[in-house]
């Protein structure tokens, strides 16, 4: 079970194309192109499944942001398969994104997940965002490598995310993932709600996260549902 961060790298890409007032280029020009994260999590869950065998996990991110939409990064947390190693992830990714309209906005990344303790289950996803209307998503990804088993799998997500007073948001998702028949895993449907609330830099969320019957034959109580705090900080 490996993790994707398109959204990380979506609230850190600059869109530079649309003709701005002086006093915003001023703006913009002091803007760092490097953002960052920091975050401690109850459990590291990915795709409503846990990551981290249900318990705590540490994480932090960097990312640079080109003009013109242009992103790179890296990711990494804690993870626990329940094995002796490994007890790391990184995710090394490079991306693109791009205001199509005014009220469609498309994001194109590859994501390269690294596991430096078992390289064997290393492997690559492209992975597509397209956000509109200013409250919803539609996510695809694909590899051809899931798990480092050299077999394809998909991956089809909505979400949706509103603001609320006070600097409450609230965010629901429900996605399926598909694997090659000749995989012993079932193909399985994930689901989502959480409440945030901004204190400047930081952000505390509450999450109610889970995957129906289809995930926990795959992967049996790291697949229950379960509820997730995240205090995270950045810029």
């Amino acid at each position: 079970m490996k993790p994707v961060k398109l959204a990380t790298a979506l609230a850190t890409a600059l869109l530079l194309s649309l003709p701005m007032s002086a006093f915003a280029q001023e703006a913009e020009e002091e803007e760092s192109p490097i953002s960052w994260s920091l975050a401690a999590t109850s459990d590291y869950v990915f795709r409503g499944v846990s990551q981290n065998d249900e318990s705590p996990a540490g994480q932090a991110g960097i990312t640079y942001t080109a003009p013109l939409g242009l992103y790179a990064g890296t990711w990494a947390s804690q993870v626990d398969f329940d094995t002796s190693k490994p007890d790391f992830e990184v995710d090394f990714f490079v991306g693109y994104n791009v205001d199509i309209t005014d009220s469609v906005n498309f994001d194109v990344m590859v994501n390269r997940y690294v596991y430096p303790e078992a390289a064997a289950s290393s492997y690559t996803e492209l992975i597509t965002k397209t956000s509109f209307l200013e409250n919803y998503s539609a996510t695809v990804a694909y590899t051809d490598d899931v798990y480092g088993l050299d077999e394809e799998s998909w991956y089809y997500a909505l979400g949706a995310s509103y603001d609320l007073p006070k600097d409450f948001s609230v965010a629901l998702n429900v996605g399926h993932t598909t694997f090659d028949s000749t995989l012993p895993y079932d193909d399985y449907t994930d689901y989502g709600v959480s409440f945030s609330k901004s204190f400047g830099m930081v952000t505390a969320s509450l999450g109610y996260v889970g995957t129906d019957s289809h995930g926990n034959v795959n992967y049996g109580d790291w697949a229950d549902d379960r509820v997730v705090f995240t205090l995270s900080v950045g810029n």
